[in-house]
């Protein structure tokens, strides 16, 4: 019996080709209205590059209108902050800091918090990969946020997701994956302790 010959694999799609969501739009035409106000570009310029971004179909496309402007906020555009555990742990959060598309967290002996609750976040989604190892991977998302942790192994130590699904209009999908290890990965919105202390200490700016 002959042999039938195999199609080839099709072709991965890079990142920069990817079709442009609403959301992608809204957030360059942010970036485009600052860019005004602080002077970088002229309002007749405003204008051109706020009609090039509605007809804008991929990321490629998206780029190019912000392509002289600073912070550009695609997720492709920035390294992936990488939190090692270690022997005596680590953490990002609860203060501002700059988030970036992709989030790397190795639990290790130590463990690692990832507090995403007092950030300013421009992007659609924040890709977080976790791997609980020994003593597990805390992510702290602030209400409004939501998950998706369909992608994820739980492992031994298993995956505990305690956020909800009501996502506010403009905010991050968080999109969890990798292993839960020995130690577990929870996912959750700030407790009561952690409330307070938000309360308390209301951020500034």
């Amino acid at each position: 019996m002959t042999a039938q010959p195999t199609e080839p694999s099709p072709r991965p799609v890079p990142s920069a080709e990817l079709r442009a969501s609403h959301d992608d739009r809204e957030a360059v035409v942010e970036q485009l209205r600052d860019a005004a106000a602080e002077g970088r570009i002229d309002f007749d310029e405003l204008d051109s590059r706020l009609e090039q971004t509605w007809k804008a179909k991929t990321y490629a496309e998206l780029a190019v209108v912000t392509a002289d402007l600073p912070r550009l906020n695609f997720p492709e555009s920035q390294a992936p902050l990488v939190l090692k555990g270690g022997m005596s742990g680590a953490s990002r959060g609860p203060g501002r800091w700059e988030v970036p598309g992709h989030v790397i967290a190795h639990g290790g002996v130590g463990g690692v918090k990832v507090d995403f609750t007092r950030v300013a976040c421009r992007l659609t989604e924040v890709a977080v990969e976790a791997y609980g190892e020994t003593s597990g991977v805390t992510i702290v998302i602030p209400d409004g946020w939501a998950a998706d942790t369909s992608g994820m192994d739980p492992g031994v130590g298993g995956l505990t997701d305690e956020t909800t699904p009501d996502r506010l209009p403009g905010t991050p999908l968080v999109r969890l994956t990798g292993s839960g290890g020995m130690g577990g990965v929870v996912i959750r919105h700030a407790n009561r302790r952690e409330r307070r202390k938000l309360h308390s200490n209301p951020a500034q700016g």
